[in-house]
């Protein structure tokens, strides 16, 4: 499934599914109920984790490279808030730069909607199935040290939005 808290509570998640036809057919209330729409990938119930594995990686590396733009532009005396605004209003109107951006922007990194930790697993996974499917994932690399770095630092509770407090570091905005 893809969507934070606040999409669940309002049955608005993303489903990703997969697996015999009958089975799927059998939940579908079940994910009609939670979500607003159901992809059905494959009968390979395996197939719907690495999709899931591979957006979260995509989130991650938003997050990153977002967090980077805006240190960016914050250093050089910009309005991070506008910025934002900007893109989302532009080349980025979508909910993972509206929602992260806005965190990012705020610092708001409490309570987590999808804990570093488990954003950190999920590269970590997504990794091990590009190593065994023989894909190159240097991106994905960097996104896993930056979460393995926030941990190191006790982030474990934080929001994955938070690697967006080591950019700011690293940038010398602190």
């Amino acid at each position: 499934m893809f969507g934070r808290p606040n999409v669940a509570a309002a049955g608005k998640l993303a489903v990703v599914a997969a697996g015999d036809a009958n089975s799927v057919r059998a939940v579908a209330p079940l994910f009609d109920a939670i979500g607003q729409k159901t992809f059905i990938i494959s009968e390979t119930p395996k197939d719907a984790n690495i999709v899931k594995l591979s957006g979260n990686f995509l989130i991650a590396a938003v997050i990153e490279s977002l967090s980077e733009a805006i240190a960016l532009i914050a250093k050089a005396g910009i309005d991070k808030r506008q910025y934002l605004d900007i893109l989302t209003s532009t080349l980025f109107d979508c909910p993972v730069y509206r929602t992260y951006g806005d965190l990012v922007v705020r610092g708001a990194y409490e309570p987590a909607g999808f804990a570093a930790s488990l954003a950190h697993k999920d590269i970590r996974l997504a990794l091990a199935a590009a190593e065994g499917l023989r894909v190159p994932m240097p991106f994905a690399s960097v996104v896993h040290d930056r979460f393995l770095a926030l941990l190191a630092q006790g982030g474990d509770r934080l929001d994955s939005s938070a690697i967006a407090r080591l950019v700011m570091h690293d940038a010398g905005l602190h």
